[in-house]
């Protein structure tokens, strides 16, 4: 976590952790997009699609979650994915993954 601390304030942020996130789901050389889920978009525990690793689910979204701490515009959606912990898909690894994406676009929030 780094502090900054100027004049009108002290800043926090997770730049360098999330770039290692990015780097850890190999995510760091992806195309970014400008939200972090589809409008409209509704997650469910049984869509159909096909489970997914879940060690490497939990992982992300565990360290999602720790991020959220400085940057509450990935609480929604992180939050969202935390419901699927037990019972993950394709479709909440893809939803996981533009999160990864939207991250990506706004290291520097």
């Amino acid at each position: 976590m780094e502090v900054h601390q100027a004049e009108d304030g002290i800043f926090i942020s997770q730049t360098k952790y999330a770039q290692e996130i990015l780097k850890k789901f190999k995510m760091e050389n992806c195309k970014p997009v400008s939200t972090p889920l589809v409008l409209n978009e509704k997650l469910s525990k049984d869509d159909g699609s096909k489970e997914v690793d879940l060690k490497q689910y939990r992982s992300l979204v565990g360290s999602l979650l720790y991020l959220t701490a400085t940057r509450p515009d990935l609480m929604f959606a992180t939050n969202l994915l935390s419901r699927f912990m037990s019972k993950q898909s394709e479709v909440h690894m893809g939803t996981a993954n533009r999160v990864l994406r939207y991250l990506k676009g706004t290291l520097e929030f």
